[in-house]
């Protein structure tokens, strides 16, 4: 046996398709014959077979050609290339991105009255992706296998699994093409698998509007909603989902307890088409913020809020008062090196309108008589949880200078990568303390607040969510969040 031996699936040559659900039918139908490929001879290698070879199999492709300078509705952020050229990207999970997938090739097609063509590319599918969610793989006796997997098929390669595209670090693709979304196919799979891991839910689960949170009250109001949702036929939720993939329709039926939490519990209230909400639990940092939205990004969702507590600043704030953030102090650090601090992260109207909305529609209350409950200002973000115990000259000068009212760990992670994905991106925080006034959060206080105030907050959070799920999807992603030459895929 020869390990320089390349075994692929049968050619299958480049199609042009002017039919948006045929070009996916055609990338489901690679995709689903190359990774079968792959566990035919894992099966056969876990059953005691020899290798005949390296077995690899490729991701399927989308190009396209313009020779144009086509002009096309100035108004739309994404849909449309910016100049002739190829343009190329690698596609994995067609399965799972059917909608996203048949509506981006739609308005490229409609925008530019040009075709697409489908093919295999040049990338291997590495062989965990390949088998990632399956049930239809043979395990080796005594879990090992005889041979190392790398000699005999591809693993996942960091050196181009990056965001050198999200980034704007990437120009063109290595064969000299454009490239048509923000991420690859191996960057796609990789966050794929880490979101099953740190969510204990399928990447089939996520919704497209995200609430993140960072604290557990949160998620106790959130099933309790999703259950008087379920039992309401007219609401068009038709299923909870909890980590481990629970599934329930029925509003009263139990969820079967984990053994042990994941690290960012996840729960999905579902709606057809992805349009119903799902709220992530990140808990507390900047660290768990940044890696949730690295993952979460690839799915394009419409919308991500971040819904928790906060420090008050300002003496004239009381607990449970709401923070609208409309600016945001970079110090958590954590995205210094994709996003320096230079770049300015703007509040998006869109989000803001809504936000404010949904505030008024839950308290009834408007006008003047809102803003004795909100405050909308400058939200600090910072990496160091007990801030409060360092020498208060510098941390305070720099609040104050700032104007923040405002501070958390989370919120402005969430918006800078809001922000460098492209995905609209808000805060509203509740205040539950006011270190620099002398107002801790003490036990009993504690629970006398999060009594009154959490579902209140997730009720806002979920209306805003309403609001923009009714909106055109034109109108969410904006331009502000597009640079200069964008990928045509939202």
């Amino acid at each position: 046996m020869n390990f320089a031996d390349i075994l692929t699936p049968p050619d299958a040559p480049h199609e042009t398709f002017t039919d948006p659900d045929a070009a996916v039918a055609k990338l489901e139908a690679l995709y689903k014959d190359a990774t079968q490929f792959l566990i035919a001879a894992f099966n056969d290698l876990a059953k005691g077979a020899a290798p005949k070879g390296r077995y690899r199999a490729y991701y399927p492709e989308i190009r396209f050609v313009t020779t144009r300078f086509d002009q096309v509705d100035s108004r739309l952020s994404f849909g449309h290339v910016s100049e002739p050229g190829e343009y190329a990207t690698t596609v994995t999970r067609p399965d799972l991105f059917r909608h996203y997938l048949r509506q981006q090739i739609a308005l490229l097609m409609e925008n530019h009255n040009m075709p697409v063509s489908i093919g295999p590319s040049s990338t291997p599918i590495p062989l965990h992706f390949a088998m990632a969610g399956r049930g239809d793989v043979a395990l080796p006796e005594g879990g090992e296998m005889a041979l190392s997997l790398r000699d005999v098929f591809d693993v996942p390669d960091l050196d181009t699994t990056n965001d050198d595209i999200v980034n704007g670090d990437r120009v063109r693709n290595a064969d000299g093409s454009l490239p048509l979304a923000l991420f690859t196919a191996q960057r796609v799979d990789y966050s794929l698998a880490r979101l099953a891991h740190y969510t204990a839910t399928t990447p089939e689960h996520f919704q497209n509007h995200i609430l993140f949170t960072n604290y557990q009250f949160y998620v106790d109001e959130f099933e309790a909603f999703a259950r008087d949702m379920l039992r309401d036929p007219e609401s068009g939720y038709t299923a909870f989902v909890a980590p481990g993939d629970a599934v329930i329709t029925d509003p009263d039926a139990d969820i079967p307890p984990l053994p042990r939490l994941p690290q960012m519990p996840t729960y999905h209230l579902k709606r057809a088409k992805g349009a119903g909400i799902t709220l992530v639990n990140i808990g507390v940092g900047p660290s768990n913020a940044k890696t949730a939205t690295d993952h979460i990004a690839v799915l394009r969702p419409h919308a991500w809020l971040m819904v928790g507590h906060c420090a008050g600043l300002r003496n004239s704030q009381a607990l449970g008062d709401f923070v609208l953030a409309h600016a945001y102090l970079r110090e958590d650090n954590v995205l210094d090196a994709d996003l320096p601090v230079w770049v300015p992260i703007p509040a998006l109207a869109e989000i803001q309108i809504a936000l404010q909305d949904a505030v008024a529609q839950v308290t009834q209350l408007e006008g003047y008589a809102l803003k004795q409950i909100m405050r909308t200002g400058t939200v600090a973000t910072i990496d160091n949880r007990n801030w409060e115990l360092r020498d208060q000259s510098g941390p305070v000068q720099r609040l104050s200078q700032s104007r923040a009212i405002a501070l958390d760990m989370e919120s402005a992670t969430i918006a800078a990568n809001g922000f460098r994905f492209r995905v609209p991106y808000g805060t509203l925080l509740c205040v539950s303390d006011k270190p620099l006034h002398g107002e801790l959060k003490l036990p009993g206080m504690a629970s006398s607040f999060y009594k009154t105030q959490v579902a209140r907050h997730l009720q806002i959070g979920i209306r805003a969510m309403e609001l923009l799920r009714d909106m055109p999807l034109e109108r969410i992603h904006s331009r502000k969040l597009r640079s200069f030459s964008e990928t045509a895929f939202l």
